[in-house]
């Protein structure tokens, strides 16, 4: 199945002539030759422009190639005009499959007629995307709603993509100088997870249900509402929205939008999914985005379409906005030590080394107007330069990455002076401040506290386990290295010692900070505090 998929994307590359679009001039003369020797040179050149025969070969190439062209797309600062505005019709313009299929996966997944589900269905479809195909319909109740009905046998052909794109990577890693740095298997296994959720539609109805609440009565963002009596894997119904596509520039100017507050609340919004929820809409490309009518002065964003989400764990929320944060300050060295600290880069890094190849790639990127920096083009300098110090692909990152960048490329597309930088990094800076606030740690400290009380009276004798004989017992009777080995151990148990503490001292601190814990603090008996006491000690003493 591999092998015949590989031949019908290298046929689809020949039809189109998709080889013109290559600069042969820019290549070493092996590669011109092999361009200019090639079987597509069989082929004759068709009659449409650049920009239509990539779009073509792209739809015909299936959904994973369509993606691809929608995330080129808000990319106008990398491509021409032409192409850019032909792969803008990917995001909402894809041919769609017939409307008798369509209704009658519909009945198949609802178990009724078009009929009795609905008092009218609109069978031409609204829209069409590389995954499914949306109808317009009117519930009985008379509420508006879309209709979104996945591909038929739309599975069969993303299953031979990934197996190929597997294929792929796994030679990649093994063939390629940087393959392994680049964990391309990794990479594509995440993929092969995101797309295959997107063909599951109640896990989208989860997801758009999620993000409305986090979102609700927000001013910035409004998400539609999904009617689960009529939702099942293959089949979603939910609000029906009335906005201008984000892309429609003309008609927001013509409404009066203040376009570069819409620019920033867009950045805005990414950071908040990501900081705050750590739930991010990850295909925010134009054809999911519509912005409000009638609120030119205070525009709200309507996100549609959220079968991709991304979230971090804490630890990677924390590194990423430290990260930004001393990028954007020109911090290089906090950059390098933190790479190092998270594990991007390996631990015998030399930090001088990396900071002063940071610097250089950055500092001449910095020196231009902040609104026309771009983000996506230091990324992959940055990226680049942390070859020659064995950075990995962080796949956890990725989506994130592919989303800013989509996010900055809908800025700049809405305001051209967008400074993103100094739009984010107020966010990021007040985000770090207040995670580490008293009254955020105490929140948390509150959310984990009857956890703990759980397993306090059992904390003793864990502890006590855990310090039993034994436990650092070696097959080495060497007396020289059982020498180094236990003063390596009661390094370490020294400076966990000096963890524990801070970590009590911050916990206790948050708690004092709160009147109402201190006034029921007096109250508690002097057994529990005792009982509380011991279990310090032992915590604290622990190896």
């Amino acid at each position: 199945m591999g092998l015949r998929r590989l031949l019908v994307i290298c046929w689809i590359i020949c039809h189109y002539r998709l080889d013109t679009l290559i600069p042969a001039e820019k290549l070493p003369l092996r590669a011109r030759l092999l361009l200019r020797l090639g079987p597509w040179r069989l082929f004759p050149r068709r009659h449409f422009s650049r920009g239509e025969r990539l779009r073509c070969a792209l739809e015909n190439l299936g959904p994973i190639f369509i993606k691809f062209g929608q995330i080129l797309s808000t990319r106008r600062d990398l491509l021409a005009d032409d192409i850019s505005e032909e792969l803008a019709k990917l995001q909402d313009q894809v041919p769609p499959f017939c409307s008798k299929l369509a209704v009658t996966t519909i009945e198949t997944a609802l178990g009724k007629s078009i009929d009795e589900l609905f008092a009218a269905f609109d069978t031409q479809a609204l829209a069409s995307a590389s995954i499914a195909q949306v109808h317009t319909a009117t519930l009985h109740s008379n509420i508006d709603v879309v209709v979104k009905v996945v591909r038929p046998g739309i599975e069969r052909t993303i299953s031979a993509d990934v197996r190929l794109l597997q294929t792929l990577a796994r030679l990649v890693e093994r063939h390629i100088p940087d393959g392994r740095r680049l964990r391309p298997v990794e990479v594509v296994e995440d993929y092969r997870h995101t797309i295959f959720d997107e063909l599951d539609l109640k896990r989208e109805g989860a997801n758009t249900s999620q993000l409305r609440r986090n979102f609700k009565d927000s001013e910035i963002l409004y998400v539609p509402e999904v009617y689960w009596d009529y939702t099942r894997r293959n089949v979603l119904v939910m609000e029906r929205i009335h906005g201008i596509p984000v892309t429609d520039v003309a008609t927001l100017r013509e409404q009066g939008t203040d376009m570069k507050k819409l620019a920033e609340r867009g950045v805005e919004i990414f950071f908040t999914q990501v900081f705050r929820d750590s739930f991010f809409h990850a295909d925010m490309h134009p054809g999911n985005i519509f912005i409000a009518h009638n609120r030119p002065s205070s525009p709200q964003y309507i996100a549609i379409d959220c079968a991709i989400i991304g979230s971090l764990s804490d630890f990677d929320q924390y590194y990423l906005a430290r990260n930004l944060l001393a990028i954007f300050q020109r911090n290089y060295r906090e950059v390098a030590e933190l790479h190092v600290e998270c594990g991007w880069v390996p631990p015998e890094t030399k930090i001088h080394e990396f900071e002063a190849a940071i610097r250089s790639v950055s500092e001449p990127i910095f020196e231009k107007p902040l609104s026309e920096i771009s983000f996506g083009q230091l990324l992959l300098y940055l990226f680049q330069t942390a070859r020659r110090f064995d950075m990995e692909v962080q796949p956890s990152l990725v989506l994130l990455q592919k989303t800013l960048l989509n996010i900055e490329g809908l800025g700049r597309q809405l305001y051209p002076q967008l400074d993103l930088w100094s739009t984010a990094m107020p966010f990021l800076e007040r985000w770090v401040r207040d995670r580490y606030s008293p009254q955020s740690m105490l929140k948390r400290v509150s959310h984990r506290l009857p956890g703990w009380l759980e397993q306090l009276p059992n904390l003793p004798e864990t502890l006590l386990e855990r310090g039993a004989p034994g436990r650092h017992n070696t097959q080495n009777d060497n007396s020289h290295y059982k020498g180094e080995l236990d003063a390596l151990i009661r390094q370490q148990a020294a400076r966990a010692r000096n963890q524990r503490i801070a970590i009590i001292a911050a916990i206790s601190a948050a708690l004092l900070a709160d009147p109402g814990i201190r006034e029921g603090l007096r109250h508690l008996p002097d057994s529990s505090i005792v009982l509380f006491g011991i279990a310090l000690y032992f915590f604290i003493r622990s190896r």
